[in-house]
This record gives structure tokens, sequence and C-alpha cells, in this order.
């Protein structure tokens, strides 16, 4: 009762909170929501992998003790299939899903991936997107509505995945490693990782207001 009591106190957009309530099932969960789902754009990937590394190091503090075993398999498989996933409800429908989102966020997404494809092409542009909070939720189903053959899809959404799953999980573990006692700056981590993750966004923001401004 209690554990279950926990599990529904769980803060969805806390890193901490979601490995402490469901560990290495919450980062599959959280990751599939995040790229192959629209309503996931908000999650916060980036943190969870990061935190999730940290808390794979021995003896880490919180209470909570997850293993790269585990980990790994999971962060790779929710960001893998969650990836395909959005990509075929872009192809059933996502435009019109897209159109009826009142999030200026969620559109400034979609508008920043259309620029990545177009400037980088398909495959650089999917492998760049993933790490790009927003941006990795809406190119996945923009793929599938503009076109981009499956298999191109299929091929480079795997690469990015592989690179920013275990890429982020590993940075968090080999900081929780050679640091000592790094538990005690979780937090401020934490935060500098999403910091650092939406500043993509804001320079894209800030672009786009002054070209809007020269425009005038």
């Amino acid at each position: 009762m209690l554990q279950s009591s926990a599990h529904l106190a769980v803060n969805v957009l806390d890193a901490s909170s979601l490995l402490a309530a469901f560990g290495a099932l919450g980062v599959a969960v959280v990751l599939f929501a995040e790229t192959g789902l629209l309503v996931g754009f908000f999650l916060p990937g980036d943190s969870l992998l990061f935190t999730a590394g940290l808390l794979c190091v021995p003896g880490a503090a919180g209470g909570t003790q997850l293993h790269l075993a585990e980990v790994l398999p999971a962060a790779v498989a929710g960001a893998l299939i969650g990836a395909q996933v959005g990509y075929v409800v872009g192809r059933k429908g996502g435009r019109a899903l897209l159109a009826r989102s009142d999030r200026a966020s969620l559109r400034k997404g979609a508008e920043r991936a259309e620029e990545l494809l177009a400037k980088y092409g398909h495959g650089k542009a999917i492998v760049l997107a993933r790490f790009i909070p927003v941006v990795r939720t809406v190119l996945n189903p923009l793929c599938g509505m503009l076109g981009v053959p499956a298999r191109t899809f299929a091929v480079w959404q795997v690469l990015g995945g592989l690179l920013w799953t275990v890429g982020v999980v590993l940075a968090g573990y080999g900081l929780g490693s050679t640091v000592p006692s790094i538990d005690r700056y979780l937090l401020p981590i934490i935060a500098l990782v999403v910091v650092v993750s939406v500043i993509p966004i804001a320079l894209e923001l800030l672009k786009a207001r002054r070209s809007g401004g020269a425009a005038q």
C-alpha cells in the first residue's frame, strides 16, 4: 500500500523521483513517451539518462541503486521503439495532431525539426535531433509526415538513439565513478544538465525574435 502511494506521488518532471519510483522501467517508459508520443515533449529525457548513469555507480546515494546492465537496454529500447512509433504516428496523421496543439514550444520544435531536415538532410538531422529537447519529440512524426523513406529513418534513428542514450548514461556513470561524493551535488548537476539541454531551444527563440525584429 505504501509502495502504491509512493508511485502515485511520483513527479514525472523530476528525474530522481521517476528513477526512485520505477527504476530502469521508468527510463524505458519515459523515453518511449518523449520520443514516440507528441504529448511527451515535456518529459526530462536528458536529465533522466544522466541521473540514471549516476545512480548506477556502486554506493549511489538517495536510496536508489540502479545497474548499467538494466538501464542501458531499457534506455535504448525506449528511445528506439518510441522513435519508430512516432514515425508511424506521423504517417498516419501527425500533421493533424500538430495542428490541433496549442503549445507554442511544440510548434517551434516542429519548425526547428523541418529546418534541420532541410539544412542537414535526413541522416544528420535525425541523429542531431536526439540531442535537442522537443525537437527529438516532433522530428520522428515529422519524418513520417514528409515521407522520409522508412529504411533511411530506421537506420539513422537507431544510430542517433544509441549515441544519445548510451552516451548520456555513460557520461553520468563516468562522472559518478571519478568524482568522490558526487551524490552531494546531484541536484545542481541535474539542474545544469537541464539548462544545457534547453540552450539550443533558447538560441533558436532568440534567433527567431531577432529575425522578426529585423523584418519589421
